[in-house]
């Protein structure tokens, strides 16, 4: 029998919007069979039965050797089985981390795939141009801010635009992120992202407070998460760690004989790693 939470309702503050249609499929319109993904969410992430768990995957993929640190992958966790929970989620097998606590010239995105417990991605990633320098430090939900936002999105349809083929984001958190969609802050590729443009300046390319990623990577990370999978961008930011209701959610232990745990497999390094040659989901 698998540990499951469900939410309190008397104790949870949840962002209060206007319906939304659900999350659209993308280009071909077919979503994978994901929804075998169970819910294991606890009350605060330093619970043993969380810990436990969270660490089981953690270690299982080796995301330590990839710069990942534990309480990083801790808190996208928790934020990933709240929207499982909450039943946003259309794609439930990727877990995609945005780490701005990490230096630009860092390899710090990471697309994880959980079903099968490996990396999928681990490249570069820029953060907005008014957010900082080497180092994202400043972050909005304000249009034209031409800043990086925090927090968690639920990855949505595709489309070409002028940036090539991009990927739209809807918000989870009201005040946070919630306008993403508003100021087309969308995942996309971009030729001054990448390590011949850091060695030639000093520094990957910034944006307009998009995730941009390398060019010649972007297609393969986009079609790999797009479609209603958990998005989280990280910082440690004291207002948002304050404030953020998913990372704060409470929430009552139950057990459920139908759950069924998440079982990462030995990690498998993928040859695509590193930098080798719709309708929005409803806000919480």
């Amino acid at each position: 029998m698998q540990r499951i939470f469900k939410f309190v309702p008397g104790l949870m503050i949840a962002a209060v919007c206007s319906a939304f249609n659900p999350v659209s499929a993308g280009e071909n319109g077919n979503l994978p069979d994901d929804k075998n993904m169970p819910s294991l969410l606890s009350s605060s992430i330093g619970s043993p039965a969380f810990v436990r768990h969270c660490d089981s995957v953690y270690e299982s993929i080796g995301l330590l050797t990839y710069g990942l640190e534990r309480d990083v992958f801790s808190k996208a966790y928790k934020g990933y089985q709240y929207l499982l929970n909450k039943g946003v989620l259309r794609k439930t097998s990727t877990l995609t981390i945005c780490d701005y606590s990490q230096s630009s010239n860092n390899k710090r995105l990471y697309v994880i795939d959980l079903k099968e417990g490996k990396l999928l991605y681990n490249t570069y990633v820029s953060h907005g141009k008014n957010s900082g320098q080497e180092f994202a430090t400043s972050f909005s939900n304000i249009t034209n801010s031409n800043k990086s936002s925090l927090g968690f999105l639920v990855t949505a349809e595709t489309y070409s635009g002028k940036a090539g083929y991009s990927m739209r984001f809807d918000g989870m958190e009201s005040g946070v992120n919630d306008k993403v969609r508003m100021r087309d802050i969308v995942l996309h590729g971009s030729r001054f992202v990448n390590e011949h443009f850091m060695d030639m300046r000093g520094a990957i390319g910034k944006s307009l407070g998009c995730p941009a990623v390398p060019l010649v990577q972007a297609k393969k990370i986009i079609d790999a998460i797009k479609g209603g999978s958990c998005f989280y961008v990280n910082h440690p930011d004291d207002w948002y760690t304050r404030t953020s209701t998913i990372l704060n959610a409470n929430v009552d232990l139950m057990l459920s004989p139908a759950a069924t745990a998440v079982n990462p497999s030995p990690a498998v390094v993928n040859p695509e790693l590193g930098e080798h040659n719709s309708s929005p989901a409803k806000m919480l």
